[in-house]
């Protein structure tokens, strides 16, 4: 399913979802205990984030286990590199132009 990633993490459980999952790979019971949401809240979110490749789900034994997945990271990625090589050069001139007020002063 192509979804814009933007629309897909503007919902605040799916960011909290995905905040979790960074520490590491978690069944929805799991989720659901430690996010204190229920299951089928976090069963539906986790559906919506796998449709749009933000996590992968594997099966052991009756537990699906979720992990996250780099393909729409990377693409945030992509998009935000301009803007920070904006807000460095930015910085950076700030920076200059302190560095030579400390100097003149």
């Amino acid at each position: 399913m192509a979804t814009d990633p933007f629309t897909v993490v503007a919902e605040p459980q799916r960011r909290r979802i995905l905040d979790q999952l960074r520490t590491g790979d978690a069944a929805v019971g799991e989720l659901a205990t430690r996010l204190r949401l229920p299951q089928p809240t976090v069963s539906k979110h986790l559906k919506v984030l796998r449709d749009s490749g933000f996590v992968t789900c594997e099966v052991a034994a009756q537990k699906r286990i979720y992990r996250l997945a780099p393909g729409p990271f990377e693409e945030f990625d992509t998009w935000l590199t301009p803007y920070l090589r904006l807000w460095h050069r930015h910085l950076d001139a700030l920076g200059h132009h302190l560095d030579r007020k400390d100097r003149s002063s």
